[in-house]
C-alpha cells in the first residue's frame, strides 16, 4: 500500500508503515535463532590512584542462579578524590537545508536483529513480582484547586513498564550524562541516537561525558554498558526551553567505544514525510522520571505523529498527544515496514507542554546518523 497525498510534499508515494494488524501478521514472535553462547561484557570504573594501581579480582555466587557478585580491590588508591571519563569528541554535521529537496528518496539505514535473541513486536508484561507503584502520580498534576498545570500525561495512561530483553527492545536504554538522564536507542554497531539537549554543551565548545546502558533495569545492566567517544551533532540544543528552530534538531549520534550493538542488535532510520501524519503507526520507550525514576523503561504504541506543513520533510518538528515525562527525551519514536528485518526510527523525543508532545526528525536525522557511522564503522 502506497499514501497518496494532495499535499506539497518531497515524498508523496512511500510505504506506509505497518499498523497494529498488518504488524502482528507480518512479524510474528519468535524464539531466538540460535542459542547465545558466551559473550564478553564490558563494564567500566574509574578510580584516582598513587602510582600504578595493584588490582584483584574476587567472585561470590549470587542470589540468582548462575550469577556471581564480582568485587574489584584496588590498591594504592587515593581516597577522596574525584575522577570522570573522558569527553567525547564533537564533530557538526551541516544542514541538509536546500539540498534536502533535492533528495528523490528519503534517506535510511538498515537494522541489525541479532540471532542471539529472541523478537518480540510487543514487549512483555512486566512480572507481578517486579511490579511496583509510580514514583509519581502524573494525574495529579493534570487539574488542581488553581486551574490547569503543566502535565504530559493524556488520560488515560497508556505506558506501560516492561523487563523484555529481546529485540528491539534490547537496542534501547538509558543515557547518563552529567547534566542528568535521557533515553536512546542504537542504530549502528557502536552508534546511539539520542537527544541533543541530554549532551552537557560545554562553554569551551567541548561537551561532558556519556554514558549508555542497553535495557538496564534497576541498575541490571545485562548487555553492559559503553561510553560515548563522539558526539555527532547538527545543533546544540541546550534547554529548558527548545524553540521552534532547535525542535527540528534536537538529536545526535553518538559513537561508542565498543560494538555493544552486536549484542543487542540496532533499529534502522528512516526520513519522515508528513504524509504518514495522523496515522497510528509509531511506538515509543523511553525512561521517565515519573513512573519509574528513571530506572525501568516504559513502553507506549499506536502513537501518531504530525509534522508541521510549513516545514520541510528534510527537518521535522512533530507534534504528537503520546504520553512522557522527563527522562524519555531521546527515546525513539519507531515504526515497522512490510519486508525489513526490524524497526526503524523516525523521531526522538525532544519537549513537552500542557497541551502537546513534541519529537524531532526528518532527513536530516538519517543523514546524521550515516555520516557517523561512514567515519567510524
Amino acid at each position: 500500500m502506497r499514501i497518496t497525498t494532495d499535499k506539497n510534499l518531497a515524498f508523496r508515494d512511500q510505504p506506509t508503515p505497518l499498523d497494529i494488524k498488518g504488524l502482528t501478521k507480518e512479524f510474528p514472535n519468535r524464539a531466538a535463532e540460535q542459542k547465545a553462547g558466551p559473550a564478553r561484557l564490558e563494564l567500566s570504573h574509574l578510580v584516582s590512584t598513587v602510582g600504578k594501581p595493584k588490582v584483584e579480582l574476587s567472585m561470590e555466587p549470587g542470589a540468582a542462579r548462575g550469577s556471581y557478585d564480582l568485587r574489584l580491590h584496588v590498591e594504592n588508591h587515593r581516597i577522596g578524590q574525584h575522577v570522570f571519563p573522558s569527553p567525547p569528541e564533537l564533530q557538526q554535521v551541516e544542514f541538509l537545508g536546500d539540498r534536502g529537496g533535492r533528495i528523490k528518496e528519503p534517506l535510511q539505514s538498515t537494522a541489525q536483529y541479532p540471532s542471539h535473541l529472541a523478537l518480540h513486536t510487543r514487549p512483555s508484561a512486566l512480572a507481578r513480582g517486579l511490579q511496583r507503584e509510580a514514583q509519581i502520580d502524573a494525574a495529579q498534576f493534570a487539574v488542581g484547586e488553581s486551574g490547569n498545570q503543566a502535565t504530559t500525561v493524556f488520560a488515560p495512561e497508556n505506558r506501560f513498564v516492561f523487563n523484555d530483553t529481546s529485540y528491539p527492545w534490547s537496542a534501547c536504554g538509558r543515557v547518563d550524562t552529567p547534566g542528568g538522564f535521557g533515553s536512546g536507542v542504537m542504530v549502528g554497531p557502536r552508534h546511539m541516537l539520542t537527544v541533543s539537549h541530554v549532551i552537557q554543551w560545554l562553554s569551551g565548545g567541548g561537551a561532558g561525558w556519556v554514558r549508555f546502558r542497553p535495557m538496564v533495569f534497576d541498575g541490571s545492566a545485562p548487555f553492559g554498558e559503553a561510553w560515548g567517544t563522539w558526539v555527532y551533532y547538527k545543533s546544540k540544543v541546550t534547554g529548558p526551553t527548545i524553540d521552534w528552530f532547535e525542535g527540528q534538531y534536537d538529536y545526535v549520534c553518538v559513537v561508542l567505544n565498543n560494538n555493544i550493538g552486536n549484542l543487542t542488535g540496532w533499529m534502522g532510520a528512516r526520513g519522515y514525510t508528513d504524509a504518514w501524519d495522523g496515522g497510528n503507526y509509531w511506538s515509543h520507550i523511553g525512561y521517565p522520571g515519573d513512573l519509574t525514576g528513571g530506572n525501568r523503561p516504559t513502553f507506549e504504541g499506536s502513537i501518531s505523529l504530525d509534522g508541521s506543513f510549513w516545514q520541510f520533510d528534510s527537518h521535522e518538528a512533530m507534534s504528537h498527544r503520546g504520553d512522557v515525562w522527563p527522562g524519555q527525551s531521546g527515546g525513539p519514536f519507531f515504526g515497522w515496514w512490510s519486508g525489513d528485518v526490524g524497526p526503524r526510527a523516525v523521531a526522538v523525543q525532544s519537549s513537552q507542554n500542557s497541551s502537546e508532545n513534541n519529537a524531532s526528525g526528518g532527513q536530516d536525522l538519517v543523514d546524521l546518523i550515516i555520516r557517523a557511522r561512514n567515519d567510524h564503522p
